[in-house]
């Protein structure tokens, strides 16, 4: 595929923690933007209509992933669409077929069939690492690629249901693309931080980082967390989508290997950077003292 021209793209999700930077970054490089929110009339998505050139480059369209008419009317006129838009559960998830991967495989793919119809160009589809460490074949320092996949089964049997759901979407929007010729690239970020720019309401990541500040950090042996910026994740999907040779699967970021995000020319913010913006932001939004 030729490399795309700037022109009119969808953002699903774009109210979210990720979806609002990615609205952002399309906007400073004069794309027109289609963005899906819950109901655009909701103060939560105010931030959105206060971004620079949002008022001439930005419309948003209340739609949701299982209505598929409402996702027609987002995608229509589209060249490219960044489907970020994904339930993320709260820590106990008493249906989880309904609740999360319903919405996840079936909204991915009610967005994909849209984008068949709409004849749009490319699609970059935000996945999670999740959707490729869950796998009991795995060893301790395994360093995952992009032809790592978590196992679904095991995901079930250790009741992980978000991974379960990141899994079967981005797998079944694989194998979509392969039958019908769609231009599908996926991103597979770890855990993404850095600041907010929504104002109302906050994140499920962002709820770790805000715990820790609130309640002080428990040591713990041989534990990690693998991080990555908002602004770095949203940069990268930019990258995918404008670059022609992008294809398949991208992983973002630590004892996961980023090596082929990297020959794209996609480089990461230090850590420290990302922090002291997220605490900054979360001060500016009165979260935190």
């Amino acid at each position: 595929m030729a490399d795309v021209h700037k022109g009119k793209v969808c953002v699903t999700g774009a109210g979210g923690f990720l979806g609002s930077w990615v609205v952002d970054l399309l906007l400073s490089k004069d794309y027109f933007v289609h963005g899906t929110v819950r109901d655009p009339d909701n103060e939560k998505y105010a931030h959105l209509k206060k971004l620079e050139k949002a008022g001439d480059k930005l419309k948003l369209f209340k739609a949701d992933l299982l209505d598929y008419g409402s996702l027609q009317s987002a995608i229509a006129g589209c060249s490219g669409v960044f489907h970020v838009a994904c339930p993320v559960p709260p820590a106990s998830v008493p249906n989880p077929e309904v609740e999360l991967i319903a919405p996840a495989v079936d909204g991915t793919l009610n967005v994909l069939k849209a984008c068949i119809e709409a004849n749009v160009k490319r699609v970059v589809y935000v996945s999670s690492v999740a959707a490729a460490f869950m796998n009991p074949m795995w060893s301790k320092n395994q360093v995952l690629d992009e032809a790592c996949w978590s196992d679904q089964e095991y995901c079930k049997k250790t009741e992980n249901w978000y991974c379960l759901a990141k899994t079967r979407a981005e797998s079944e929007a694989f194998e979509f693309a392969k039958r019908t010729g769609l231009h599908l690239v996926s991103v597979c970020p770890t855990l993404v931080l850095g600041p907010i720019l929504q104002q109302n309401t906050v994140n499920a990541s962002s709820l770790v980082l805000l715990k820790l500040l609130k309640e002080g950090f428990e040591t713990r042996d041989n534990q990690e967390r693998h991080l990555v910026d908002v602004r770095d994740v949203a940069q990268a999907l930019l990258l995918v989508y404008e670059k022609a040779e992008a294809e398949g699967r991208y992983i973002y970021r630590v004892k996961v290997s980023s090596e082929k995000l990297q020959k794209l020319g996609w480089t990461y913010r230090p850590l420290e950077e990302t922090l002291v913006d997220s605490v900054e932001s979360y001060r500016k939004a009165k979260l935190v003292d």
